[in-house]
């Protein structure tokens, strides 16, 4: 399976007008993103929950909640210039092309602050929104982080008669619990889907390389033009921003697996994003695995939890620290492993058994943080003090992360094919 974004690019060129419209229940709709081509999807229906399971028995029905926040949800529609290629006639460069990508957004306060998917606005020359009573305004992009795929958007909020929604937390949601989707799947505006909690503390990819921590998983049915839209709980407070799906290899659209930031992260870069147009991040620079199972006793480190070292960036707060990488490769499954690294065991008395484990922690602090880390060097036991820095901006021009991958192929995604 693959990872997919969820806005609707519409690319307005000489030769076709990719539109996301929907007719008779067919259409083309560009799945990818930031120029990647389109790809040609079934509709096809997906299971959701009822309406009866969408809340609790003491709380609103998936009815109410709907009349409720539908109005806080808005279209969001971003005009993008695409670099044209040096593909024409002789070779001679093409025309840049105007384009289109749609998605959701929801408001957060009465002062026209609107949250969505920093993918969705990325590269916009213009941006607008609409609201359920079909007006439309232009809006500023007043801050975005490619890391945590957010941006915040203001529009004036003069005669808009705003509804925002209500923000909750992602933190005591179970597996289980009722959730909610409102946004605008292939340009259908406002649409409802339910569903539940299906997994939590996944790590999906940010659009520059790096990873997001504690992502919802959910089956309520999201699509293209989804991206931006609020995933809301039981109550109908939002608890994560819908971002990401897995599709099959056809690019098929929903399967019943999608995946939301945390409203948790959001709320943690919100100031930031609002004051300074940029999220203050902090960055050790490792990318590290969970220990998998199968290594030959030999090969496989003294410990059985931790997260081992597979890179550093050269001249990272790990690296000045003294941080270790393993040097030797070996093949496990297909996967390329990198051996005899040190293996991070705890951080600031926080237990790490995991390669999420790092990010998650190291997400929870700020640069300039000093931070105690205990290693297994082979059968040794290492502490070092390193002072986080500011997270870059992309994964690949660090070198390395603060990233997990997988021991199933290396790429830190589950659902790799």
């Amino acid at each position: 399976m693959f990872m997919s974004k969820l806005s609707t690019p519409a690319v307005v060129g000489v030769s076709a007008v990719l539109g996301a419209g929907l007719a008779l229940g067919a259409g083309a709709i560009g799945v990818g993103s930031d120029g990647d081509g389109t790809t040609t999807t079934v509709l096809q229906q997906a299971p959701v929950a009822s309406a009866a399971n969408a809340s609790n028995d003491s709380g609103p029905t998936a009815r109410e909640i709907y009349e409720r926040d539908a109005p806080g949800v808005v279209l969001v529609q971003a005009q993008v210039r695409e670099q044209g290629s040096s593909g024409g006639l002789f070779g001679a460069p093409q025309q840049d092309q105007q384009g289109e990508a749609t998605g959701s957004g929801f408001v957060i306060d009465g002062e026209g602050t609107i949250l969505t998917n920093e993918h969705v606005i990325d590269g916009a020359t213009k941006v607008q929104v609409s609201f359920s009573n079909k007006k439309t305004v232009d809006a500023k992009v007043i801050g975005q982080d490619k890391s945590t795929d957010v941006a915040v958007l203001k529009v004036d909020p003069k005669g808009l008669d705003l509804k925002p929604v209500q923000l909750g937390s992602a933190k005591d949601v179970q597996v289980g619990d009722p959730v909610l989707a409102i946004g605008n799947p292939y340009g259908l505006d406002r649409t409802l889907t339910t569903g539940v909690v299906s997994a939590k503390q996944r790590l999906i990819k940010a659009p520059n390389g790096f990873n997001i921590s504690n992502v919802i998983q959910t089956d309520a049915s999201i699509n293209p033009g989804n991206s931006g839209g609020p995933l809301l709980d039981g109550t109908g407070r939002v608890i994560g921003i819908n971002s990401q799906i897995a599709t099959s290899g056809s690019g098929s659209g929903s399967v019943g697996i999608g995946f939301a930031v945390p409203i948790d992260t959001v709320k943690q870069i919100l100031p930031d994003l609002k004051k300074n147009g940029h999220a203050n991040l902090s960055y050790l620079g490792v990318t590290t695995m969970s220990i998998p199972e199968g290594l030959p006793e030999q090969l496989a480190p003294s410990v059985k939890e931790g997260a081992w070292v597979q890179g550093v960036s050269p001249g990272s707060p790990a690296a000045k620290a003294g941080i270790r990488a393993g040097t030797a490769t070996v093949q496990l499954s297909g996967a390329s492993i990198k051996i005899g690294g040190d293996v991070i065991t705890e951080i600031d008395g926080k237990k790490i058994k995991s390669a999420d484990d790092v990010v998650s922690t190291v997400e929870g602090k700020k640069p300039g943080d000093k931070v105690d880390v205990k290693l297994k060097r082979g059968t040794k036991d290492v502490d070092v003090t390193v002072t986080l820095g500011r997270r870059p901006d992309n994964a690949t021009a660090s070198g390395s992360s603060d990233q997990g991958q997988s021991p199933d192929d290396g790429s830190g995604n589950p659902f790799a094919p």
